[in-house]
C-alpha cells in the first residue's frame, strides 16, 4: 500500500503505507503530493501514521546502494520533507504505531508531537552502528527537539527506546495501548487546529530557522 491520506473532520491523517515505508523517490512524490491535497483541502491539523508494524524504516537504502551518484540529490529530498513538516503551518502529530528507525524516526522528530505504541515498538537513530555519519542538517533537527542529553544517548549510542522509555526521555509525548495510538494521536491535536496558518508558519520558521538552514543545506 502507498500512502494514503484521509481526514477526521478537519485533520488530515496521512498514513505511510503497510510495510516498511522507506523513503523511495516515488513515495517521497506521493506524500509532497498529497501533503499538497491536505492544504488545498484546508485541512486544520495533521496526524501521521501507518498500518502494520512499521512506521518507517527511513532511508531507501536499496534505492541508494544502486543509484550513487545520485545521493546528494536524494538526500535534499528526504531533508526538504524533513523541513517541510518541521515548519508546516499546521499543528503536527505522529502517531507511531510501530519501529521509528533513522530517518523514520527523524520525520517523527519533524512533528510538533509524538505519540507511541507503548507495548512495541522501538525508536531508534542507529546511525552509530550501520556507519551512517549524520548530515549537518539532521543533526540540527534532532538537537532542536531533544535536550542535549538525549541527543547525546540517542545519537551516539544507537539505543532502541520503546514507548515508556521513549516517553521518559522526552522522545516522544505520550503513549498508548496498540489500536489506540491514532485516537491518542487526534484526540491530542484537535484543540490545537484551526490557529491561523500564516502566524503559526512564521513561528515555527523563526523557532527552527538554524535547522531549516541547516536541512537546506544538504540540498543539491
Amino acid at each position: 500500500m502507498t500512502a494514503t491520506l484521509t481526514y477526521r473532520d478537519t485533520i488530515a491523517v496521512l498514513d505511510l503505507g503497510d510495510d516498511e515505508n522507506r523513503f523511495s523517490p516515488e513515495w517521497l512524490d506521493n506524500v509532497d503530493r498529497l501533503l499538497d491535497d491536505a492544504h488545498e483541502h484546508g485541512a486544520q491539523a495533521l496526524v501521521t501514521t501507518a498500518t502494520g508494524k512499521f512506521y518507517s524504516n527511513g532511508l531507501d537504502l536499496d534505492w541508494l546502494m544502486a543509484n550513487g551518484d545520485r545521493a546528494d540529490w536524494y538526500v535534499g529530498r528526504v531533508q526538504a520533507l524533513f523541513s517541510r513538516i518541521l515548519t508546516l503551518p499546521l499543528p503536527t502529530v505522529a502517531a507511531v504505531n510501530g519501529h521509528a528507525f533513522g530517518a523514520g524516526a527523524m520525520l517523527g522528530i519533524a512533528h510538533d508531537y509524538r505519540v507511541m505504541r507503548s507495548d512495541r515498538g522501538y525508536y531508534c537513530f542507529p546511525e552509530v552502528d550501520i556507519h551512517i555519519p549524520f548530515t549537518p542538517g539532521m543533526a540540527a533537527l534532532i538537537q532542536a527537539k531533544l535536550t542535549p542529553q538525549t541527543a547525546i544517548t540517542a545519537m551516539t549510542t544507537g539505543r532502541r527506546y520503546g514507548g515508556a522509555d521513549a516517553h521518559t526521555s522526552g522522545l516522544v509525548d505520550g503513549t498508548a495501548p496498540e489500536g489506540a495510538v491514532l485516537d491518542a494521536a487526534v484526540d491530542l491535536i484537535t484543540p490545537l487546529a484551526g490557529k491561523d496558518a500564516g502566524t503559526l508558519g512564521a513561528i515555527k520558521s523563526t523557532m527552527f530557522a538554524p535547522a531549516v538552514a541547516a536541512l537546506a543545506s544538504g540540498r543539491s
